[in-house]
């Protein structure tokens, strides 16, 4: 799982640049048990999104909304990475 951490950087990158990352923060929070959901959509939609999504992504996505303290640690990092 701490490979996963590798695309943080990246990830944090596309959300800042759409003024996304407090969203993305407190979704991530926010989401509970419902992110298990998330991951479970991932998972089914892989056939269709690998095209618009870079190898190895989607599964890491996935495993960042099955695990809740990987999504608490990635919602710290987002907001640390806010531009000042």
């Amino acid at each position: 799982m701490q490979s996963n951490r590798t695309l943080w950087p990246t990830w944090a990158q596309f959300l800042q640049r759409w003024g996304l990352g407090d969203v993305a923060a407190y979704t991530l929070e926010a989401a509970g048990p419902l992110a298990v959901f998330g991951a479970q959509f991932i998972y089914l939609g892989q056939p269709f999104l690998k095209q618009a999504v870079p190898a190895g992504h989607l599964q890491a996505l996935a495993n960042l909304l099955e695990d809740s303290s990987q999504m608490k640690d990635f919602a710290a990092f987002l907001r640390e990475e806010q531009p000042q």
